[in-house]
């Protein structure tokens, strides 16, 4: 798990190390299959808690444009 700062540290550090882009992939409430865990660069979990799939993909996307917005340095609602 990381904090906003964490993310955003995390999508900096890809982006200046010339990757071509991130995927993110949410899982279900029993997780990935072997095949997409061993095909990821790196595991990322919103919470411990377990979320309709419809409402994890908002959540990951607010803190997407969280990360985005403390990278440029602008300020973001806590």
């Amino acid at each position: 798990m990381l904090d906003s700062p964490g993310l955003a540290e995390f999508m900096a550090r890809r982006a200046q190390s010339g990757g071509s882009g991130l995927a993110f992939i949410v899982g279900g409430s029993l997780g990935l299959s072997a095949e997409v865990l061993e095909r990821a660069d790196f595991c990322l979990s919103l919470s411990l808690l377990t979320f309709p799939h419809q409402l994890t993909r908002l959540i990951l996307l607010e803190q997407i444009y969280r990360a985005c917005k403390i990278n440029s340095g602008e300020t973001y609602h806590k």
